[in-house]
């Protein structure tokens, strides 16, 4: 009896200790502050020489599967026009393929060259590029392509995810404690690689289950003519992500310094030297406050950017529509608004990816799946897109009033990591009257998913991936709740 009366106090004590240990990783992990300059919420700005960007894969008549594409050219124009500065901020940027590599196009090597060009033309050119660590496998692996963009003299500067504060907190904070502290090799380690090729260390792992990121997909530079353009997209200059259907921005005027001050906070935490020169930060003389007759822009950033969405879903009223296309769904605060949208009298139609393609693997279709059917028992309309292989990755609102439309857009999914000030997220919000060009660009984009025209399937009714078991909506519910989880 006296070997498990040791047994059970030994049991329960590694059990307290446990306990102890992830109690004080949480509190580690929440102790972490937002460095300054994030969550940003930039005044409203006029909105000069906007274009609505879409990349659109579909089946024809034909039952072959097509991309039309504009974002990738559109930003390869700006490089190419660039004489003095470009400033690029993009989560994925490397060659890491699934099981069933994508061949629509290789865009990781294409802005590659084009920034090589750029730089070998205009060798005054200055070129900031700003990405994440999971290009480099969280230190773990070489990157060719950042690798000779540094030898050509771009700046190169891999994010410090350690800044930000932790989605996973039941982990990160023991991670910070322990592995943290023992650095990565890029020489490789034994282990397989799961994003791609070669073998990686078990550090790069223990790095991955932070699950945060520099989400933000941006593109900043000049004219040649020492004017701004800029890009907010949801693309992803990642080759295997060529055929994914994507939305973006493009715009000038003063929102596009907004835009660099908010790249200016990362760089401040991220590296010691390289930053932005302060005359592109500083509006050029007077700048006019734009009145609600003219087509508005505003910069969010991070938590900036629920706050914007949940406030023009609770402004709506009856005879106002709301349309959502999205890849991950999943902000608890946001699904409550949408089905209180639609109980007040709004109509609201919610456009999601299936989750079931990811590089090649199959997903099980959380969090769409049980989201959808929260949505669809609240009375929301929702269809899905038809994906083949590769991922409706659209992240826009539409608000539509009887003499405005408002629209939210960019690289931001409408999840707890995406919103809540854990992941670094650009969007923008444009406030349009109806009549304005861009509003109809915007609203007729998103009919034109809802109702395809003919020889052009993009979207299918509920009924196609509709899956309402407990079990996907519990293990929705835990992850998004916790972090465990990859969205």
């Amino acid at each position: 009896m006296n070997w498990f009366i040791k047994l059970a106090r030994g049991l329960i004590c590694g059990l307290v200790g446990l306990g102890l240990l992830l109690w004080l990783g949480v509190v580690l992990s929440r102790s972490v502050t937002l460095p300054d300059g994030l969550a940003m919420d930039a005044p409203l700005r006029l909105l000069e020489d906007p274009q609505l960007l879409v990349d659109t894969t579909y089946i024809d008549e034909a039952g072959e599967r097509q991309s039309d594409q504009q974002i990738f050219d559109a930003i390869f124009a700006m490089v190419e026009q660039a004489r003095e500065l470009i400033v690029l901020d993009l989560f994925l940027f490397n060659h890491f393929t699934g099981p069933e590599p994508e061949t629509t196009r290789d865009i990781t090597t294409e802005l590659t060259e084009h920034l090589l060009a750029a730089r070998a033309a205009h060798p005054q050119l200055q070129v900031i590029l700003i990405t994440d660590p999971i290009n480099t496998v969280y230190g773990g692996q070489p990157s060719t392509h950042l690798d000779r963009l540094r030898e050509a003299g771009v700046d190169v500067v891999l994010t410090d995810l350690t800044a930000l504060r932790d989605s996973n907190p039941s982990y990160s904070g023991l991670w910070r404690w322990t592995a943290r502290w023992f650095g990565n090799s890029e020489q490789g380690g034994w282990l397989p690689n799961a994003l791609g090729e070669g073998e990686i260390t078990l550090r790069s792992y223990l790095r991955l289950l932070n699950f945060k990121a520099n989400h933000r997909k941006t593109v900043v530079a000049d004219n040649g003519q020492g004017r701004l353009r800029a890009i907010v997209t949801s693309a992803n200059p990642h080759s295997d992500s060529s055929a994914h259907s994507n939305i973006a921005l493009q715009f000038a005027g003063p929102a596009t310094r907004d835009l660099l001050r908010s790249e200016q906070a990362v760089l401040a935490f991220s590296s010691e030297t390289v930053r932005i020169p302060e005359r592109w930060l500083k509006l050029p003389g007077s700048v006019p406050e734009p009145t609600t007759a003219d087509p508005q822009i505003e910069v969010l950033t991070e938590q900036a950017i629920k706050r914007e969405v949940l406030g023009l879903l609770d402004a709506t009223t009856p005879g106002d529509a709301v349309d959502l296309a999205m890849f991950y769904l999943a902000d608890r605060d946001i699904i409550q608004a949408l089905i209180a949208a639609q109980q007040r009298g709004a109509r609201v139609r919610v456009l999601l990816d299936p989750n079931r393609d990811a590089f090649g693997r199959e997903k099980q279709g959380v969090p769409a799946r049980p989201v959808a059917a929260e949505l669809v028992a609240g009375g929301v309309d929702v269809r899905w897109c038809d994906t083949h292989g590769e991922q409706c990755h659209f992240k826009v609102l539409i608000v539509r009033q009887p003499d405005r439309v408002h629209a939210v857009l960019g690289s931001a999914n409408f999840t707890r990591r995406n919103l809540d000030n854990f992941n670094l997220e650009t969007d923008v919000a444009v406030h349009l009257p109806a009549e304005a060009a861009l509003a109809q660009s915007i609203t007729g984009w998103f009919d034109g998913l809802w109702n395809p025209p003919a020889g052009r399937q993009f979207s299918v009714s509920y009924d196609a991936y509709a899956d309402e078991r407990c079990r996907l909506r519990w293990a929705y519910r835990f992850m998004e709740a916790t972090g465990w989880s990859s969205f």
